[in-house]
């Protein structure tokens, strides 16, 4: 309470700092706890005080009912200057005029000497300061008798406004409601950083009641290390008035070993005079939040993880690469260290691996990868490196996850750097295929039920990609061993040619990798030391396109044998590739030729080839093209340059004859048959392609294994993309004196003079073994020229690798070969011929037919027949 002024309005004593500094050693001694000194009790309240808020006014009442003194207080609540308020009437000047009456009769009880207190309304009067002018207030009035010096009755009165005051009851009422109610945590920090009042959330969540936390500090409730950081931060807010929000601070409740986290919010209290008095802390618990961000962060993470498995694993169809791809997306993201085993059946090519039932069958680790330096390889017992093989256990974890196709957590070693393992079977379509482990080192968070979903998932996913590639393989190796089995085998040999062949699969397209092709070349031998040239191409990729190639390629030979030209091979080819799409064969395919249809250009086969025939005795060679790339020849001395064959129609088309070309190639000349793949790529258009081939051709005498190497190296073939098929000869005729050829009339003594042309041709050759048996098969050919056929007979001898007989006349009719009765006297000649020799045959020929026999050179290793023998077969 405010002392009664004087006649003096406002103060002057110059002691009135001191107070005010012994009224702030006094409040800091109650806080505290010590007793104030006897001068401290003496002293006026600090700023700040109640009195602040409540606005407390006092004045006096003389014994004429007059105001006699004014205090500055008064001033400040009505607003009206001491000199104008002092010797007023104080029911005249604030009261309506409605209430003077009462007012009148309530002030002469008061100067009677009786006390009253009331609540009064007031209006302030025209000599208010301006803006206070008609001011109504409501005030409530504490008035207290008293005497003057002369002992006449005055009175004290002391006046509160109403309004401030039911203010001040409004908002502590709030205050108390917002720190008794509120759901967080609500406590109030001296500038000691001592609590000064908690609230009943705070108690009850570290028990006891609010008044038993009075007094205590940051340690009594927070870890050291934690408390010092919030000591310090309180310690900053009370200095610099920055408030603090959504801290994170951790701890422990009372009796439980399971840390709890807060967020807290800290700003400065001032009091009314805005001297700081405390801090306030109000603290919410994040707990159950923390673990909900960590698991939506785990989730997050997780999805990202498998985001990127999809994304990184399965870009091979390697087994290897594909479980390298599965450890890059794992370590370090989700482990520390891990491993890939694979069946080795598995990789070795087995349908299904062995094993699979006790898990203990034979493994290879496949990959490994570590994100701490220097780490061993996990798993119990000795190391397993990359590329061992090795099995597990019967009761061990990992063979029981491969045994149930479930994971299983191995138990980490004492003293070891790994402190969690999981074992993930690899399951793909209902088949284990391996297995893979993942571990975490101790310092990291051990594996959970989400991190095994996880990596069952992560396997399952790579598990799907290897069985992805585990089929391709296996169908791949399929293709090219049938490819390569369609191929002839070995290096080609041919009478009168140096040959040298190139095939090289595709094995990197970008759409399709390692898919095989249906490129094609083939030598095949024919009668008289003549040699076909075969190379093809069907159109497409795949398993489809190599069984194309390998029925193309077997029809080839087989028309081979028939001795055909080259054009009418090339046709019956057409025919047979036309019946490849047709579901009835051949046959099918022609009739429907006849009449408008729609193919389904999925099952429609077109292939490219180009035949060629080449007669070791002429040095002649015939062409035929049926849509493929034109042959390459190089002359000694000459420039390359490709052959002008007429291009024909692919294979499939049907419709169109096919022209032959017959060029004489001369002695040690180069001829180069070969498939697209050589010359044309996706970066290289086939011009280019074609001029790059034919300027590689510049030494036709080198051997022609380097010719082709030189090719290809010198191309930049890309043969990736394409497969490449090579095929180079070398002209190397049959000499003039390895051939006898001799014309003989159409008379009887033809026979006789046929036997000693032979008898003295082999015998200039030293082959006198083989003189005997000439003769006798020579004379056969020739009385069958006399007796069946027509015209000169022409009589030649070949002497090659083997020795060949040819009998020419101009008959059309082709002999036939029959089994004799035994009572017949004749018709033995064609059995006695294929008794004696190693092959036999006809062809016809632009002028009639050939009747041809061949027998093996005498090397000591090949016994002869006996002719004597061979004759007596016959009965």
């Amino acid at each position: 309470m405010s002392e009664i002024p004087a006649k003096a309005t406002e103060s002057t004593d110059p002691l009135d700092g001191a107070r005010t500094e012994a009224a702030d050693d006094a409040a800091a001694r109650v806080r505290s706890g010590e007793p104030p000194s006897g001068d401290a009790m003496w002293q006026s309240s600090p700023p700040g005080s109640i009195y602040d808020y409540i606005k407390v006014a006092s004045f006096s009442i003389g014994p004429d009912g007059l105001v006699e003194q004014w205090s500055l207080r008064a001033e400040q609540l009505f607003g009206i200057p001491a000199q104008h308020a002092v010797g007023m009437d104080p029911i005249e000047a604030f009261i309506d005029p409605d209430l003077r009456a009462q007012g009148q009769r309530k002030m002469a009880e008061i100067l009677d000497g009786r006390e009253w207190t009331g609540v009064v309304p007031f209006r302030v009067p025209p000599s208010a300061a301006d803006g206070e002018c008609g001011r109504e207030g409501l005030a409530e009035v504490y008035v207290m008798p008293t005497r003057t010096e002369e002992g006449e009755k005055a009175a004290v009165c002391i006046v509160v406004d109403v309004r401030t005051l039911r203010s001040i009851e409004t908002d502590l009422a709030a205050s108390q409601a917002i720190f008794g109610q509120s759901p967080f945590g609500f406590v109030l920090i001296d500038p000691d950083l001592r609590v000064r009042r908690v609230n009943y959330r705070f108690a009850s969540l570290f028990g006891g009641s609010p008044d038993d936390h009075r007094g205590r500090g940051v340690h009594d409730y927070l870890p050291r290390p934690e408390a010092e950081r919030v000591s310090a931060t309180l310690r900053r807010v009370l200095e610099t008035g920055d408030s603090i929000t959504d801290m994170h601070v951790t701890g422990f409740l009372p009796g439980s070993d399971e840390r709890r986290h807060w967020s807290i919010n800290l700003y400065r209290v001032r009091s009314g005079s805005g001297r700081p008095i405390g801090i306030a802390w109000l603290g919410t618990d994040i707990t159950a939040r923390r673990a909900a961000a960590r698991e939506a962060a785990a989730a997050r993470r997780n999805l990202a993880l498998l985001n990127e498995a999809g994304a990184r694993i399965g870009n091979s169809l390697d087994l290897e690469t594909t479980a390298r791809e599965l450890l890059d997306v794992v370590v370090p993201g989700f482990c520390d260290l891990a491993t890939v085993d694979l069946y080795q059946g598995l990789l070795a090519g087995d349908e299904t691996p062995p094993g699979l039932a006790d898990g203990s069958a034979e493994l290879r680790r496949v990959a490994f990868a570590s994100a701490v330096s220097d780490a061993p390889f996990i798993g119990s017992g000795d190391p397993v490196p990359v590329g061992a093989v090795h099995h597990y256990p019967f009761n061990s974890p990992c063979a029981d996850a491969l045994r149930t196709a479930r994971p299983q957590y191995i138990p980490a070693e004492e003293g070891g750097l790994v402190q969690s393992t999981l074992a993930v079977p690899m399951v793909a379509h209902d088949t284990v295929v391996g297995l893979a482990q993942f571990a975490r080192t101790k310092g990291s968070e051990p594996f959970g039920d989400r991190d095994r979903d996880l990596a069952v998932e992560l396997a399952a996913r790579a598990a799907v990609c290897i069985d992805n590639a585990r089929l391709y393989r296996r169908e791949h190796e399929r293709a090219l061993i049938l490819q390569r089995s369609l191929l002839p085998p070995g290096d080609p040999v041919a009478s009168g040619l140096d040959i040298a062949c190139r095939y090289l699969p595709g094995n990197s397209s970008a759409d399709r990798p390692s898919e095989v092709g249906g490129d094609w070349f083939d030598v095949i031998e024919l009668p008289g030391h003549r040699t076909a040239l075969v190379v093809g191409d069907v159109m497409g990729r795949g398993l489809r396109a190599a069984v194309a190639m390998g029925e193309l390629r077997s029809a080839v030979r087989t028309l081979a044998l028939l001795d055909l030209e080259p054009a009418e091979v090339l046709s019956a080819l057409d025919e047979i590739a036309r019946g490849l799409g047709a579901p009835g064969g051949v046959q099918q395919a022609t009739r429907a030729a006849r009449r408008p249809r729609e193919a389904d250009l999925s099952e429609v086969y077109l292939a490219t080839c180009v035949y060629a025939v080449y007669d070791s005795v002429t040095r002649r060679c015939t062409f035929a093209n049926a849509g493929h790339l034109p042959p390459v020849l190089v002359e000694p001395g000459e420039d390359a340059l490709m052959l002008d064959v007429p291009p024909g129609m692919p294979l499939g088309v049907g419709g169109e004859p096919f022209e032959e070309v017959e060029v004489e190639l001369p002695e040690g000349a180069l001829l180069a048959l070969y498939t697209d793949g050589l010359v044309e790529s996706r970066d290289h258009p086939l011009d280019e392609g074609l001029q790059a081939f034919v300027g590689a051709l510049t030494d036709p005498s080198a051997p022609l294994e380097d010719v082709c190497d030189h090719v290809l190296n010198t191309l930049d073939t890309l043969h990736g993309e394409d497969d490449i098929a090579l095929l180079m000869a070398r002209v190397q005729g049959l000499p003039a004196d390895s051939v006898g050829d001799w014309t003989l009339p159409r008379e009887p003594r033809s026979v006789g003079r046929a036997r000693e042309y032979t008898r003295g041709q082999l015998l200039s050759w030293g082959l006198e073994p083989l003189v005997d048996t000439t003769e006798l098969l020579v004379s056969e050919l020739v009385t069958n020229a006399l007796r069946y056929g027509e015209g000169d007979i022409r009589l030649r001898l070949l002497l090659d690798r083997t020795l060949v007989c040819e009998v020419w006349d101009s008959g059309l009719v082709q002999p036939r070969r029959r089994r004799a009765r035994d009572t017949d006297e004749g018709g033995r000649g064609l059995q006695l011929v294929g008794l004696l020799s190693a092959a036999w045959g006809s062809r016809r020929t632009p002028r009639g037919k050939t009747v041809w026999f061949e027998l093996p050179l005498p090397d000591g290793q090949n016994g002869m027949v006996d002719p004597a023998e061979a004759l007596l077969s016959l009965f």
